[in-house]
């Protein structure tokens, strides 16, 4: 029994060892398990090489291809100074805003399904990423025009970092970085760092001021400079997209991260962002803080830190570049505070760390002492930009501005650092020939050896040829579109007058009225042409004006009724020259005169006219288009005029008294609206001759509230010789009270106009009124002003009906010359608008001119014909000219007209010196037609009786608007502005002259093609 129970204890005793010995065995593989997983974790935060093998496969399945056509499901980035600087957040908005003009989607990037699922779940796009970008302009040929990069000065590679630099950031900023042992380093993750920071989370939680060590390398650096919102870490999910996104990148190129570490530190030298400079802009990156912060070029920089320092001067050099650039790299942390806020901060980080990398071995003690020896010297002044000559850069310039307003960026600094290659239309072989001709113009010697001095030209011995400002625009009639080839003057402003200024372009406007009248005659034409003779004699009969009657009698008589022939004989009309004739128009009477006094006795047909630019035909001319519309409008201007009781005429009236009572009112608001009460009344008081009856009216009316004491005072202190009772004060002061009389009679009693004397009433009691306040107070008392016009016989009534009705005519007009291009919104409403009264713009005549030799029809003008965003990137889109429609404007016919009168002005008439200019490959002269135009811009101070008291000078300009063969158009033009511009007599044969001297620049541009007459073409017909 002793034996049994002893064998049950034994089995007992090896049961529980059993247990032991398992459970020991657990706890054994359960620690080895863990050593072993411990280890292999610590080998593969030391090696990378499980994140290398999956990784790498990852991130080389994040592709992006360049195929044809839109792609519909194309991702953009949201946010990220990066991406908004580069201009990837805004494309989308930009390619449909360009898809919608004239441009469609060529090419562009398509993601494949790893980086799109990669970006759709938060990741930043994996590519080769930028390090300097901006906007490149190329010439039609591909010739690069213009070029902006931004970072302007960057390390071009690793190489090319000096050691010390190097060293340096990796000291501050990622010190395993460049461990050349582990060829699979994941530089995203720096564990020891960020271990340091996860530990100190539970601190900061408690203690949230508490700092801690960062755990950002220099690569989730650079992806949260870059990419994340505002450049900021906004929490721990975008650290760690940071992270994720940096990660996936370093293996782009493989498992090996060797290149793709090296390339982090360069990139981060390059982009890291050090705030803002006023004058310079933004600052990114070591080579461009260099500069902008202490004036120091990069190249020396990186000279002087890659070469030992010898002796004491060369050591000096080199702690001053050492301790910029250690200063740069430190203020990183924070831009603003260190560089704006607290220089003298940054000094002392600085000493502090030169100690710390002196102890480290990274730097000698000598560089050390003498870099601390050396205190940061920040320049004071913004880094001036490069002297630009606005002459070279004229056509680029406008190129830009055109882009600004093509993708709705804000201003030029903007659009420069731009991802954006655009082609223009531009010939830059061409633009810099002709560049070089305009830029020595001032020199007397070379424009008498261009023929440009002599009777109506220049006077190279008294005139200051610096002063004169040319100016040349050239397009090319494409099928489709027109093209600019080239746009240049030798105006080193940014002006381009061109396009941006209102000039009196003289007697170019001849050619916007003839124009005007051809469309009539055509319009008369598609009216009437149909009729027999005897319902045309009827219309005739009927007509009120001398269109209408030529256009009825010509159809009745002519064999052949067809539009050419109708426009041939409208050509033929005749008009006098006579100067002596006065004109009512404008609202007053108004005489011309011819500018060669020979014409003056003479009776032209408008081709004539035309061919020699004489002024009156012309003006005659324009008289018979403004009645032709008065007679069209919604009530004839005939009957309206002819009968008293129509209904129209009060319309009229009360217009005009609406329209001069507002003039009135504007031009006395400017006199007083700045002055007190008192010192109105006052002003108003010495309008008058100063009697006691006028100065009452103007007392009782201005302040109709005041009592007889002050009455009494103000007309005793003005009438001080006149010894006034207060029996005649009180009899005066009662007789004018307020509403004795309607405000007409009072401002005839007091003798000034009524408007005046109820304007400063108005002030006494709104002292503050604006004058949109004062204009909308007053229109009854507009109406009542003028209640003697209503009353007056028809012969003052009409005066003041016509004035209404050539306005509404010249609303018409202006109509008609806008459809065609003319560039403001209003005509001067007078016949001298048929000279040029109403100023113009080489570029909207030239835009004239195409419309002419394209028969009509109005062509898209294009300066850009492609555009390439963000090559190399998944954001990538190629964009070229989409179909383009035409719209037709005028009628083939009047252009077919236009270009033979105007051929016959440059073969015959006041350009007649260009013609052969240009030659065809056989020899022969190229034909051309334009029309010319001289402005004599003038203030004119005029007295009482039309007496001219004063003439000053504004400017002076002479302009020729051609076309050469059927491929060519444009303008010419010289300008001279300011008072100086008395001293010149040069007329429209100056700019004639210059492109004669200008075709040999110009010859190898027309004879890139054939080129035809303009009227060789079949003539498309109707509209």
């Amino acid at each position: 029994m002793a034996q049994g129970v002893m064998a049950q204890g034994s089995v007992q005793g090896w049961a529980r060892a059993g247990t032991w010995a398992r459970r020991a065995a657990i706890g054994v593989t359960l620690a080895t398990t863990m050593a072993a997983a411990g280890y292999a974790g610590w080998r593969e935060m030391e090696t990378s090489r499980l994140q290398a093998r999956l990784l790498s496969g990852v991130a080389q399945s994040m592709t992006v291809s360049l195929r044809e056509g839109p792609n519909p499901q194309a991702r953009y980035p949201k946010h990220g100074p990066y991406n908004e600087r580069l201009g990837y957040t805004a494309l989308p908005g930009q390619l449909d805003t360009l898809t919608h003009d004239v441009y469609a989607i060529e090419q562009q990037a398509v993601l494949s399904p790893a980086l799109d699922r990669f970006m759709a779940g938060g990741g930043f796009p994996i590519y080769r990423e930028k390090t300097q970008a901006g906007l490149t302009l190329l010439d039609r040929n591909g010739a690069v025009m213009y070029s902006a990069r931004y970072p302007e000065r960057v390390f071009d590679g690793f190489d090319d970092v000096p050691k010390l630099v190097a060293d340096t950031l990796l000291f501050i900023e990622n010190r395993e970085l460049l461990d050349a042992d582990q060829p699979r380093r994941n530089p995203a993750v720096e564990w020891d760092r960020f271990g340091a920071a996860v530990a100190m989370l539970p601190l900061q939680m408690v203690r949230p001021g508490q700092r801690s060590p960062g755990g950002s390398t220099l690569a989730t650096q650079i992806e949260k400079y870059r990419h994340s919102p505002d450049g900021q870490t906004t929490g721990s999910v975008e650290k760690l997209r940071q992270m994720a996104s940096a990660s996936v990148r370093a293996y782009s190129d493989g498992e090996d991260t060797t290149l793709a570490r090296r390339r982090i530190l360069v990139d981060y030298l390059n982009s890291t962002p050090l705030t803002a400079r006023v004058g310079f802009g933004e600052v990114n990156g070591l080579g461009d803080g260099l500069w902008a912060w202490f004036g120091t070029d990069l190249s020396i920089a990186k000279r002087v830190l890659a070469e030992p320092a010898p002796d004491l001067r060369t050591l000096k050099l080199k702690a001053l570049a050492y301790k910029q650039v250690l200063a740069l790299l430190l203020a990183q942390r924070r831009p603003s505070y260190y560089l704006i806020q607290d220089r003298a901060a940054l000094d002392r980080l600085a000493d502090a760390h030169l100690r710390a990398l002196a102890q480290a071995g990274v730097i000698d003690p000598a560089l050390r002492d003498a870099a601390i020896a050396t205190p940061l010297a920040f320049r004071e002044e913004a880094p001036t930009a490069p002297a630009t000559s606005f002459v070279e850069q004229k056509a680029t310039n406008a190129i830009r501005a055109r882009l600004l307003g093509m993708l709705g960026v804000s201003n030029l600094y903007a659009l420069d650092r731009l991802d954006l290659t655009a082609q223009s239309t531009l010939d830059a072989e061409t633009q810099a020939r002709v560049v070089e001709v305009l830029g020595k113009l001032n020199e007397p010697d070379f424009a008498r050896s261009l023929g440009l001095t002599g009777e109506r030209l220049l006077d190279a011995r008294n005139n200051d040829l610096s002063k004169l400002v040319y100016s040349i625009t050239l397009y090319e009639r494409g099928p489709e579109a027109n093209y600019l080839r080239v746009q240049a003057d030798n105006l080193d402003q940014p002006l381009d007058i061109n396009d941006g200024a209102k000039l009196d372009l003289g007697s170019t406007a001849k050619l916007r009225t003839l124009t005007t009248y051809l469309e009539i005659v055509a319009e008369l034409h598609s009216r009437y042409a149909h009729l027999p003779k005897d319902l045309l004699a009827d219309v005739e009969d009927e007509a009120s004006d001398n269109l209408t009657r030529w256009a009825t009698s010509w159809l009745a008589s002519a064999p052949d009724r067809r539009l050419p022939a109708m426009l041939d004989a409208a050509m033929e009309r005749r008009y006098s020259a006579g100067p002596g004739e006065v004109f009512f128009t404008g609202g007053g009477q108004h005489s011309f005169v011819n500018f060669n006094k020979d014409d003056n006795g003479r009776i032209l047909t408008v081709q004539e006219a035309l061919r020699n630019s004489v002024n009156l035909p012309f003006i005659r001319l324009m008289r018979d288009v403004v009645q032709f519309y008065m007679d069209e409008g919604a009530d004839d201007g005939a009957d309206i005029l002819r009968s008293p009781d129509h209904p129209a005429r009060q319309a009229y009236l009360a217009r005009f008294a609406d329209r001069e009572g507002s003039d009135f009112l504007n031009r006395f608001y400017n006199d007083y609206r700045k002055r007190t009460p008192d010192e109105a009344l006052a002003r108003l008081a010495t309008r008058s001759r100063p009697v006691p009856h006028r100065l009452a009216v103007i007392f009782r009316s201005v302040r109709p509230k005041a009592g007889l004491a002050e009455f009494s005072a103000f007309l005793r202190a003005r009438l001080p010789k006149m010894a006034l009772s207060d029996g005649q004060l009180s009899a005066l002061y009662a007789k004018y009270g307020p509403d004795r009389f309607p405000l007409n009679d009072l401002g005839y009693l007091a003798r000034v106009h009524p408007l005046e004397l109820w304007l400063v009433a108005y002030l006494q009691q709104h002292p503050g009124a604006t004058r949109a306040e004062v204009l909308a107070a007053s229109a009854d008392e507009r109406q009542e002003s003028y209640r003697w016009l209503f009353k007056k016989g028809m012969a003052a009534q009409n005066t003041r009906i016509r004035i209404g009705l050539e306005e509404e005519a010249f609303q018409r007009i202006t109509a008609q010359w806008r459809s065609v291009g003319y560039p403001f919104e209003t005509l001067v409403p007078s016949l001298a608008t048929a000279i040029g009264s109403s100023a113009d713009r080489p570029a909207a005549l030239a835009e004239l001119m195409g419309l002419i030799l394209n028969d009509g029809v109005r062509q898209p003008t294009v300066k850009i014909r492609s555009l390439h965003f963000a090559a190399g990137t998944p954001y990538e889109a190629k964009l070229g000219l989409g179909p383009l429609k035409g719209e037709r404007v005028l009628r083939p016919e009047v252009c077919a007209t236009l270009r033979r009168a105007l051929m016959d002005v440059a073969q015959n008439g006041t350009a007649k010196r260009v013609w052969g200019s240009f030659k065809d490959p056989a020899g022969m002269p190229i034909p051309m037609g334009g029309k010319t135009g001289t402005g004599d811009h003038r203030l004119d101070r005029w007295g009482p009786g039309g007496v001219l008291i004063e003439s000053k000078a504004v400017n002076r300009t002479a302009t020729f608007v051609f076309y050469i063969g059927d491929r060519f158009f444009g303008t010419m033009t010289a300008f001279v502005h300011g008072p100086e511009a008395d001293n010149y007599r040069f007329t429209s044969a100056l700019p004639a002259q210059l492109l004669k001297s200008l075709a040999p620049a110009l010859q190898p541009l027309i004879d890139q093609g054939a080129t035809r007459t303009a009227d060789t073409r079949a003539m498309p017909t109707g509209l």
